[in-house]
């Protein structure tokens, strides 16, 4: 029987401590990185169209993590009958991209040069925004390990559309990012689930990301299709990159975003989506944006991120042996 750190060394509670995500170490040398998954804050707002405040998200995020790391040897569910996140699994937190203030295509060139880094380490990348223009450099920094590898499906949880070509000059905002993710020739397709209400695209906009090959559902078809009826619209055995607007909750959950939409997903509607695709192929890169923790004073917004996220990571080892 596997032992749960209790018996030896230090207890090491969550409010201890230097808050990397999950307190996995700290790896500083971007050329020394060796782990099954990197965590890279991208914090990054200016690309936002209302209000302000996710580029404390990664921070939030890493501080809400901690509460899920009382050194056990792995997180049983009972659940599943399962162990996930084992000492077999080896995470590392790099830290943040730099960013510079008021420059959009230097900071995402950071973002982008980070992503990299932890693809040629052969990593995970599991970068944390940031507003969801960081999805922009995230993706394109897949170009060379899609050309060796093959293309990657776009799976998108999100309130909002996000398939504007171009708005007043502004191409690479948080409205951007899926209309410029679906020219790349690396990415086969895409799955928009969550979208709802007033939206941040026209109706060209969807015509025209239907007609470039994405499947749009809302939370409510969402539900009448029910978890395995969504998973069987997205193709089976695909390299999925997953990106995670935390709005695609409903607000009575995660009020601590810029732009909340009413009517989102609850904790389960996701969840049991992700598991679905670890099984059902190969989760590639994840990013998760647009906790802004200043809106919510109760912290369950980054706390609801921060579970989603080791889940999902937990997820794809289980199902990958």
């Amino acid at each position: 029987m596997s032992g749960h750190g209790y018996e030896a060394g230090r207890l090491n509670l969550p409010f201890v401590g230097i808050s990397t995500f999950g307190k996995k170490p700290y790896v500083e040398n971007w050329d020394n990185i060796d782990a099954d998954v990197a965590i890279l804050g991208a914090p990054f707002d200016f690309g936002c169209q209302f209000r302000p405040g996710a580029r404390f998200g990664p921070r939030s995020v890493r501080e809400a993590s901690t509460l899920f790391s009382f050194g056990h040897a792995g997180a049983y569910d009972h659940e599943d009958d399962a162990t996930y996140l084992g000492e077999d699994i080896s995470i590392v937190d790099l830290g943040d991209a730099d960013i510079i203030h008021t420059k959009t295509e230097e900071s995402h060139a950071n973002i982008k040069y980070g992503v990299k880094k932890i693809l040629d380490a052969g990593a995970i990348p599991v970068t944390i925004g940031g507003d969801h223009s960081i999805n922009i450099p995230c993706i394109n920094a897949f170009a060379e390990d899609c050309a060796d590898k093959g293309p990657i499906h776009v799976i998108q949880i999100d309130a909002h559309l996000d398939f504007v070509d171009e708005r007043h000059g502004v191409t690479v905002g948080h409205g951007n990012p899926m209309r410029r993710a679906i020219e790349k020739d690396y990415v086969s397709g895409m799955t928009q689930l969550g979208i709802r209400n007033v939206s941040s695209t026209a109706k060209e906009g969807y015509e025209d990301a239907r007609a470039r090959g994405s499947d749009i559902l809302s939370v409510r078809q969402v539900r009448k299709l029910g978890t395995q009826g969504v998973l069987d619209r997205i193709p089976e055995g695909s390299r999925y990159y997953i990106t995670i607007d935390i709005d695609a909750f409903c607000p009575s959950i995660a009020p601590g975003t810029g732009t909340p939409s009413h009517g989102g997903f609850q904790y389960y509607d996701v969840l049991e989506i992700l598991q679905g695709l670890t099984k059902r192929g190969d989760v590639v890169g994840i990013d998760l944006v647009e906790v802004a923790p200043a809106y919510d004073p109760s912290e369950s917004t980054q706390i609801l991120a921060a579970q989603l996220l080791l889940n999902l990571i937990g997820f794809i080892f289980q199902f990958r042996k």
